[in-house]
């Protein structure tokens, strides 16, 4: 594996009305998505991620069963099958937040993990689902109506061009599966989110880049833009980026606009950070039982 690695974050506003059927989001959405991953293909990015639930607008802030249509089977059904086909044409790893169904009436916040030869990797499931009313007229991140939480632990992936783990939007406030994801190997860390200006913006470049601090690797975090209708909850505020394991930000995207943000982790960045702060070699695991012992 070459020591530096060019990472590609998608950031794009959802384009459709949230009145339309739930195929037309889709198709829209995909078609949409296809062309900035070949953008991004071209200016060189090697692993690419998109943003949360990325072929709609984020349908969590209300609460209708119509959205249910939306949910795939994860690796089976045709989006995944038409990732896998774009990946092994542009030589790309591909991580491929959706929305699946594992069986009907269980669906999970899935993201799909696909190597640069087309194969399926596996899959990460959102664990912490926010609900919580956060807009007017009742809107809201209303996810334990359409998720369970994950329930597949925290897989690092070793593809191509990195070992990579991923964390979806809300699991960013919890630092125990960031630790995880470290302590199983992770280089660089992808977070797919859908977040809104108002109250957590202000940790929007704190968490992320703290995790990457605490645990010695490379965080993409990605969100979307825009306003998405009839709900209109709150601004999509993008910013999108790259953060190094020393909490220094690589790469950063606008506030407002479809872009691709291109950013180049560094492996031996990660071997000398990891040498300087020897956070792992000072870790107390046999002092930490009364976190998972100790009920709230």
């Amino acid at each position: 594996m070459s020591a530096k690695v060019t990472i590609g974050l998608i950031q794009a506003h959802h384009d459709v009305d949230g009145s339309e059927p739930v195929e037309v989001h889709k198709q829209a959405a995909i078609e949409k998505h296809l062309k900035m991953i070949r953008d991004a293909a071209a200016q060189g990015a090697q692993i690419v991620c998109l943003q949360e639930l990325f072929y709609g607008p984020y349908f969590c802030t209300e609460q209708n069963a119509k959205w249910y249509a939306a949910a795939e089977k994860v690796p089976t059904g045709p989006t995944v099958r038409r990732m896998q086909d774009v990946a092994r044409e542009l030589g790309i790893v591909l991580v491929v937040p959706l929305y699946e169904e594992e069986i009907p009436g269980v669906y999970y916040n899935t993201a799909a993990v696909i190597d640069a030869d087309g194969r399926f990797l596996g899959k990460y499931r959102k664990h912490h689902l926010p609900q919580v009313q956060a807009g007017p007229a009742g809107c809201g991140f209303w996810e334990k109506y359409y998720f369970k939480p994950g329930n597949g632990g925290y897989p690092v992936f070793d593809t191509a061009f990195a070992k990579v783990g991923v964390y979806i939007c809300y699991d960013r406030h919890f630092p125990e599966g960031a630790r995880l994801l470290g302590l199983h190997g992770a280089e660089i860390v992808l977070n797919p989110s859908a977040t809104v200006a108002g109250l957590s913006e202000y940790l929007w470049k704190l968490e992320q880049p703290a995790h990457a601090v605490a645990n010695g690797y490379y965080v993409g975090a990605i969100n979307r833009v825009g306003y998405e209708t009839p709900w209109n909850m709150g601004e999509f505020y993008g910013q999108s980026y790259l953060v190094d394991p020393r909490g220094e930000f690589v790469a950063l995207g606008s506030r407002d606009k479809d872009e691709v943000v291109l950013g180049v982790m560094d492996r031996a960045e990660i071997a000398q950070v990891r040498n300087t702060w020897q956070f792992y070699r000072d870790r107390r695991p046999e002092t930490y039982q009364d976190m998972v012992e100790l009920l709230p």
